[in-house]
């Protein structure tokens, strides 16, 4: 597990933790009550997690717990202790963070080529502050993601050149965490602080390198003194 603490400003932090497989499985197919425990364990409140679709659609949470269960890629908040999440396993899940709110995103290539960045982004700015930071976490890298050309094209022409890559055996291959850079920089984002690892590696859940059903979580609140 591991936490990142963030200042915003006067008496205000944003709280960010990025769970791997040693913390439990956070599969957001399994019972709720059966995940509580695991949540609690991170942080105390009432949760917002998501059913997600890999589309664009981004909720705005009031009040702690609100729009838990949605059908939606992403969450954004400027209510103090709410806690906002995503599971992924080789999905990007970034975390955006203003003066006055936070954000998390689920970003697998379908939801970036249907604009869930660029969403995310907008949300979080009609919550408050327009200067925002993007926290990037674990996710597939591309020596691990070969890609088929077809799917590869359609994300490389919302991201750039920069989403082609090519596997360690030297195959086509989608680079996830540079498509969803260029996605940050193209809506205004520039502050983006890339954590590096890699859902390849033992220490995470990973669907695509070792067909794991389990998922890890990453989650953020806005806490006001």
């Amino acid at each position: 597990m591991l936490f990142r603490r963030v200042p915003v400003g006067e008496g205000a932090a944003a709280e960010v933790c990025f769970t791997d497989r040693h913390d439990g499985d956070f599969a957001n197919s399994r019972a709720d009550a059966d995940l509580e425990p695991l949540r609690q364990a991170i942080f105390e409140g009432r949760w917002t997690w998501l059913k997600q679709v890999h589309g664009d659609n981004i909720v705005h949470v009031a009040e702690p717990g609100q729009s838990a269960g949605a059908e939606a890629d992403g969450a954004v908040s400027s209510a103090n202790g709410a806690v906002l999440c995503v599971q992924t396993a080789d999905c990007v899940p970034v975390v955006l963070i203003s003066s006055q709110a936070v954000g998390v995103v689920h970003c697998g290539w379908r939801g970036l080529v249907a604009g869930v960045v660029r969403a995310g982004v907008d949300a979080l700015r009609a919550e408050g502050g327009e200067t925002i930071r993007a926290l990037i976490g674990p996710c597939i890298r591309p020596g691990s993601y070969e890609f088929g050309r077809d799917d590869l094209e359609s994300v490389a022409a919302v991201a750039g050149s920069t989403a082609r890559s090519v596997t360690d055996a030297g195959a086509p291959a989608l680079d996830m965490a540079a498509a969803t850079i260029a996605l940050l920089h193209a809506a205004g984002v520039t502050d983006i602080d890339d954590l590096g690892f890699d859902t390849a590696q033992d220490r995470w859940w990973s669907h695509r390198t070792r067909s794991d059903d389990g998922r890890q979580t990453t989650a953020v609140r806005l806490v006001r003194s």
